[in-house]
């Protein structure tokens, strides 16, 4: 079982992937306000994404600021996108279910579920 803090690393992973795989012009800048971590997290992390093959660097080809970067997923990082979120979705459907039976056992200790409340009766 994975540990929080992977949990959260890979959250982050999967939130600048997808963030990439929408708009490529992003800069590391707009993804850390996108994201919600700061610059230096937001590069450290695209660098890895780098660093591993899921993210390739290409240069704007119309752009008069050469020096501007655009973000591509490669077919690599597409899997991977692919595989985070599948995990994200089972992750959360889990912490869905929890939260599902917590909500239930509040409800029937407080007398609200479904059925454990007698119906109001007319009165004549």
């Amino acid at each position: 079982m994975a540990s929080q803090r992977e949990e959260q690393q890979a959250s982050i992973r999967l939130k600048v992937m997808r963030l990439i795989y929408a708009n490529p012009e992003m800069s590391t800048r707009q993804v850390a306000q996108e994201v919600g971590i700061s610059n230096g997290s937001a590069y450290y992390v695209v660098t890895a994404l780098v660093e591993k093959g899921f993210v390739k660097l290409g240069n704007f080809k119309n752009s008069s600021r050469k020096g501007q970067y655009a973000y591509l997923l490669t077919p690599k990082g597409i899997r991977e996108k692919s595989l985070l979120t599948h995990s994200f979705i089972e992750r959360k459907r889990k912490e869905f279910e929890v939260l599902r039976a917590e909500i239930q056992a509040l409800e029937e200790e407080a007398g609200l579920a479904a059925g454990s409340m007698a119906a109001p009766q007319d009165e004549k």
